[in-house]
């Protein structure tokens, strides 16, 4: 007797155990992706055979949602409006207090931590007014923005890559919504903005289009997405702007591929301007 209820309360014990794992689980990954790391096997990337390496992390299987964005900001500020939708119009700032919102809902240390009361001395951006102080935790289990070589490394496939252009594919129709296809017609002119106004382009619902190799939607087109780091390059110092990726649906074909650069002051909005979440894995 003693044995069957030793053995009733072993099971029992495992029984809830389990199901906390499984919360956990749940709380922790929130629909993110664990990226392999390792270094860059997609020969279309800027980093192949540059001896860049990444380390394992999570990453958000789509964009953030204007549903997403909501529940943890309370405000809607998107011009294209739909639960489903990505959210757009916010600035880079706006992106890391989602993540400390998030992270703290969530019951995990925050990322980043702001000093709206201190100037960055290092943002020498003459059109950002903003210049919060923004510090990091690498060591924090919290929600971040992906680091401009942890996203070009994830949207071109990981060590899942098969050496795609876009994100997904070298067909950017089949993965991507952009500048001909996110209106009510294929436009098949130059671009031209007045065009897409015309042809009424815009954002659509995350994950209608294929994953890229990872599970990864919409890495290519919907929105521009946000990163972690300051641009540079040969012509420009870091400081002045903070990283993007994506291309978007404004974006035309050569501006949507993975190995594509772009950046924007920090402070900077636009209705085809959003972000997905990562985390470290830890």
């Amino acid at each position: 007797m003693r044995r069957i209820l030793l053995y009733f309360f072993v099971g029992v014990l495992y029984m809830f155990n389990s199901c906390d794992e499984e919360k956990t689980k749940r709380v922790f990954n929130d629909d993110l992706i664990l990226v392999k790391g390792g270094t860059f096997i997609n020969k279309e990337s800027n980093l192949y055979q540059k001896n860049a390496h990444v380390k394992d992390f999570y990453l958000s299987k789509n964009e953030v949602t204007q549903k997403e964005w909501v529940e943890i900001m309370g405000n809607n500020p998107s011009r294209f409006k739909g639960d489903s939708l990505p959210v757009e119009m916010v600035s880079w700032y706006d992106c890391v207090e989602f993540c400390i919102r998030k992270s703290i809902k969530r019951g995990l240390l925050p990322y980043y931590k702001i000093y709206k009361d201190s100037i960055d001395k290092f943002n020498t951006s003459e059109f950002d007014k903003i210049k919060w102080l923004v510090k990091k935790n690498p060591k924090a289990n919290g929600y971040r923005l992906p680091t401009e070589i942890e996203w070009e490394y994830a949207s071109g496939g990981g060590q899942l890559s098969e050496n795609y252009s876009y994100s997904g594919s070298n067909n950017i129709n089949e993965i991507a919504w952009y500048w001909r296809n996110s209106g009510n017609t294929i436009l098949t002119q130059n671009w031209d903005y007045n065009f897409l106004e015309k042809n009424q382009c815009r954002t659509h619902l995350v994950c209608t289009k294929q994953p890229n190799e990872l599970g990864l939607y919409d890495m290519t087109g919907n929105v521009r997405e946000w990163c972690d780091d300051w641009y540079e390059d040969d012509q420009i110092v870091p400081g002045q702007f903070r990283s993007q990726r994506g291309g978007g649906w404004i974006g035309v074909e050569e501006h949507c591929k993975t190995n594509d650069r772009g950046y924007f002051e920090a402070n900077g909005v636009g209705p085809d301007q959003g972000f997905r979440i990562s985390r470290n894995k830890v």
